[in-house]
């Protein structure tokens, strides 16, 4: 069994030698631990402290591209690297390096395929009020969009099987925490939640700029993914309300032109007239993007039949049946 704790990086030259020096060498039920840093474009000689601090693997992005590429370049490599289970962590040193531990043994213990490090938000100390609750805010709507349980949807600290990691299909440019999240939920992957330390914060944030900032763009972002694996739901919501709001104008207009013969109400018919038009018209886009929805999920499924095959390929595996 080959443990892989993957690490992004982005100028992280000073903190990394702290969150390396917390990471575990040898847990039950693993036989082998490597470390693999992805150097995101960094300037500050991010890969070269990796390589004197004893990092097995360095993958060097030759310009800033952001977590969320990184983290999918990063699964990439630990697979085709032989890795059966990959954690993430943070560069900054956030969480707890032992807890490691704790987030794989789900795995092991084949209860899971992917488990996220609960942070109990609201108790960190560093954490704002107002952060706290968009935090909990955050993570309740992603549960709600993926019928998933997890607490801490933005926590990055996870741990991913093998199989886990063959499905994951990151196509946002912000980060993987809930484009990940909800991606399990609707391809129905066993998904945990194990409790994890912080540490003390070493520097602030890199993410966003701001609390309207991440707002923004996590909002973005979860309604993007779940349009993508519920299209034809979320039109129909949208169209509904929609076409329901021109029917209710339209029984206004109705109202009046049948006790007052509907003098000077003509701009409530037109407005209703519309508003069931455009209902009607979004119901069919969502009808659309339901059918590009089913060629998508063919075509992730037949990513990951080719994923499978590339790495049995590159360990010179043949498929069931093959001929030589």
């Amino acid at each position: 069994m080959k443990l892989i704790i993957q690490i992004p990086c982005y100028n992280e030259a000073e903190t990394l030698p702290l969150t390396l020096a917390d990471l575990p060498r040898q847990i039950d039920g693993i036989d082998t631990i490597e470390f693999l840093i992805i150097d995101d474009g960094s300037s500050d000689g991010t890969a070269e402290v990796a390589r004197r601090h004893g990092v097995n693997h360095i993958v060097r992005v030759t310009k800033n591209k952001g977590l969320a590429n990184g983290f999918m370049v990063g699964l990439d490599a630990s697979l085709r690297l032989g890795a059966d289970i990959i954690v993430n962590t943070d560069a900054d040193n956030q969480y707890c390096g032992e807890d490691i531990r704790q987030l794989v043994r789900p795995i092991l213990c084949g209860e899971a395929e992917l488990v996220v490090g609960d942070r109990n938000t609201v108790g960190i100390d560093h954490f704002s009020w107002t952060k706290k609750r968009l935090q909990r805010l955050g993570s309740w709507v992603v549960r709600q969009v993926s019928d998933t349980a997890i607490p801490d949807a933005t926590s990055g600290f996870r741990a991913l099987s093998r199989e886990a990691a063959l499905q994951m299909n990151v196509v946002s440019r912000f980060t993987y925490t809930l484009e990940t999240i909800i991606q399990a939920g609707k391809k129905n992957l066993a998904i945990a939640h194990v409790p994890v330390r912080t540490n003390a914060k070493l520097r602030e944030s890199r993410l966003f700029s701001g609390n309207w900032n991440y707002i923004k763009r996590s909002m973005t972002t979860i309604t993007r993914i779940y349009s993508m694996y519920e299209p034809l739901k979320m039109f129909s919501y949208i169209g509904a309300i929609v076409f329901g709001a021109g029917f209710l104008i339209g029984l206004r207009f109705l109202f009046f032109y049948i006790t007052t013969g509907g003098m000077g109400h003509i701009q409530s018919l037109i407005l209703a007239a519309v508003l069931l038009i455009v209902g009607f018209q979004v119901f069919i886009i969502g009808l659309l993007a339901d059918l590009i929805g089913f060629n998508r999920r063919l075509i992730e499924s037949t990513l990951y039949r080719i994923r499978k095959l590339d790495l049995k390929l590159e360990k010179g595996e043949k498929e069931p049946g093959a001929r030589v």
